[in-house]
């Protein structure tokens, strides 16, 4: 099992990332983070409801599918939410600097760490 600390040093290695976290989406609670120039904390709060609704929506379409991540495009950057599917209701959130990242790679990087947390 790869600790908090750890899994997020390995996806800031990935091009371009600006800031990452470890987040509780229960209590919008950060349980750690890296990287600088965001408030992460009010970041993840504002994700938190995001992750919640979308899972609420899972649920109410009956879907027997789950969600991989979430991203969010902006001009300047890329945000990407992941759930941790080895203990739900924990999601790894990941900040990158959109004209220095590769998004393919980003991905594959938080769900390889995604994979590694709690195994």
């Amino acid at each position: 099992m790869a600790d908090i600390e750890t899994s997020l040093e390995r996806v800031m290695s990935v091009d371009g990332a600006i800031a990452a976290a470890l987040v509780d989406s229960g209590s919008g609670y950060v349980l750690g983070k890296l990287g600088d120039g965001l408030d992460m904390h009010a970041a993840s709060a504002g994700s938190t409801d995001l992750v919640r609704a979308k899972l609420k929506t899972v649920k109410a379409l009956n879907l027997d599918d789950m969600i991989e991540d979430i991203l969010i495009t902006m001009g300047e950057y890329y945000h990407i939410i992941r759930p941790v599917t080895r203990e739900p209701g924990l999601f790894l959130y990941l900040v990158l600097d959109k004209s220095r990242s590769n998004l393919a790679i980003a991905r594959l990087c938080a769900a390889s760490v995604e994979g590694d947390m709690f195994a």
